[in-house]
């Protein structure tokens, strides 16, 4: 059986990866779409199934991106306007997403790793899409990270 994080666990690893207040509020469930793109991790058991979805929409993927690797707010906020990542934003949010993993792997609970990233610019397979839609066990929540601004995250368990 796999976990799905609480609210608190969230806030607490973003707390932490990113050094700034985080701030979580629920949130309607962030559907992937061409004018809402989004980040989606991919999350695998030790099985190689799919087991769990992160999406991340443009203005966190950006937002969070930015404040991993130190980048002013000015960078994610030209990100979000231009709707597309550059390679460091996309390679630091590659890294939320990594260590987001962490959330999933508590005592009890089937280990999971982050099995691959589809970032915004990219279409979504349909499989993932079809993941990242999925009703029933998830945390959809807005995102404030302070000093970046706002966003949405969604966590998805599929199986």
């Amino acid at each position: 059986m796999s976990h799905l994080p609480v609210p608190k666990e969230i806030r607490d690893l973003l707390t932490d990866l990113l050094d700034r207040e985080v701030t979580l509020s629920p949130s309607a469930p962030l559907a992937p779409t061409p004018k809402n793109p989004c980040t989606v991790g991919v999350y695998v058991d030790d099985r190689l199934q799919v087991t769990a979805i992160v999406a991340f929409d443009l203005p966190l993927s950006a937002r969070a991106g930015a404040a991993i690797g130190l980048v002013p707010a000015a960078g994610a906020d030209a990100a979000i306007e231009e709707g597309v990542l550059n390679d460091t934003l996309r390679e630091n949010v590659y890294e939320v997403l990594n260590i987001a993993a962490s959330l999933f792997n508590v005592e009890g609970a089937d280990h999971l790793r982050l099995y691959d990233a589809h970032h915004i610019g990219v279409p979504l397979p349909p499989d993932v899409l079809a993941k990242a839609l999925t009703l029933g066990r998830r945390e959809d929540l807005a995102v404030e990270v302070g000093g970046y601004g706002p966003g949405r995250l969604s966590v998805v368990l599929v199986r």
